[in-house]
């Protein structure tokens, strides 16, 4: 009798083992596998490669026609809306996305959506820079897996491809399908000719090295020595050899932030076209002022306090750019730049507040 229950036990043990391992081969997708869908255009040429293996996100696309390209994004149905998103800077603020879900009565919405910020109300669905071939989109649910498919028509998708999954049961709903906040995300660097794609991971040592970098030379040092120069004058000659010192400090180290600068855009071939052209005006600034140096006039020439009005307000404009193009930096490289915002914030008002004590006892004096 206890043979016979130990039998029964292990008999529907064994078959739901085997309907797990049949769920579990019917959920998995790979490049070896067909594509059987009723999709609006051919999926036998499509290009495939595993894009997020965390959450086993599968991506096939293909140019079609000159100027369209096919997608099909495959990810396990969790019951959650999966999202790919466009972006020139590799962060979600900025991006459109196209979002699809399945409901609960089987029927697929698929929308496009724009990233305007971080708060709910800046997520504005049926808005975006995406141009979606009309009646293109589509999302299926089959095998316990999701197929996200949509045509662009553009000459070329951008290479900064985001990727999110919703939470799990929360799915956006009429009249304002609002977006929830994602469970998770990855921002990848996608080679359309190649077909290989990477992690935006892979070069955040790289973004943080030109971030640190360019905080500390341009944006910190470069104050220290410009009130070293003003305020400690009393201290001859060591004031003098203090500023040079810190200020050639500053300039070496904040040419090597926009030298990085430079690898990280070429690596990453993002669109920051405004925070680069006030590295290269700060960086030849600088170098204004490096060369200014070696032509300072002697104290009793005529010309000394015209080359001092130069010295001087050329150096505060650098200070200025400098501080406005490491918050605007942090903008771009964080998805979250509080914490760094907040800390350069706190030493700017620091200097600040220093500076004015400083400026104060020197009115007082002279």
């Amino acid at each position: 009798m206890e043979l016979s229950s130990i039998s029964i036990i292990f008999f529907f043990a064994t078959l739901q083992a085997l309907s797990v391992l049949q769920v579990n081969s019917q959920s998995t997708d790979s490049c070896n596998s067909n594509l059987n869908l009723d999709l609006p255009f051919d999926t036998s040429l499509l290009n495939c490669l595993p894009v997020w293996s965390r959450h086993d996100f599968i991506l096939r696309y293909v140019r079609n026609l000159s100027n369209v390209w096919n997608f099909v994004l495959s990810a396990p149905d969790t019951n959650s809306f999966v999202a790919m998103g466009f972006s020139t800077t590799g962060q979600m603020v900025g991006s459109s996305a196209v979002v699809g879900w399945v409901s609960a009565d089987g029927s697929g919405t698929v929308k496009q959506y724009f990233l305007g910020g971080q708060r709910p109300n800046l997520v504005v669905a049926d808005q975006g820079n995406l141009t979606i071939v009309e009646n293109s989109t589509s999302i299926t649910s089959r095998s316990s897996r999701v197929y996200l498919a949509f045509q662009l028509n553009t000459s070329q998708p951008l290479s900064r491809v985001l990727y999110s999954v919703g939470q799990i049961g929360v799915i956006p709903s009429a009249p304002g399908f609002a977006l929830a906040e994602h469970r998770d995300k990855v921002s990848t660097l996608l080679n359309y000719r190649t077909g290989t794609s990477a992690s935006d991971s892979q070069h955040s040592r790289l973004r943080k090295s030109h971030g640190i970098l360019n905080m500390l030379s341009w944006g910190i040092l470069m104050i220290i020595g410009a009130m070293a120069g003003r305020y400690f004058k009393q201290w001859d000659p060591m004031w003098f050899y203090s500023h040079a010192a810190i200020q050639s400090c500053a300039f070496l180290l904040g040419l090597a932030g926009i030298i990085s600068g430079f690898v990280l855009e070429d690596r990453l071939n993002a669109e920051v076209d405004t925070h680069k052209a006030l590295g290269i005006l700060i960086l030849v600034l600088g170098c204004l002022q490096v060369m200014a140096v070696f032509a300072r006039p002697g104290k009793e020439s005529k010309v000394r306090k015209y080359w001092n009005w130069y010295h001087h307000n050329g150096g505060r404009i650098v200070i200025l750019i400098a501080i406005a193009n490491v918050f605007y930096g942090i903008h771009l490289g964080e998805d979250d730049g509080t914490s760094w915002n907040a800390a350069y914030a706190v030493v700017i008002s620091i200097l600040f507040l220093l500076s004015i004590i400083l400026e104060v006892k020197l009115w007082r004096q002279n």
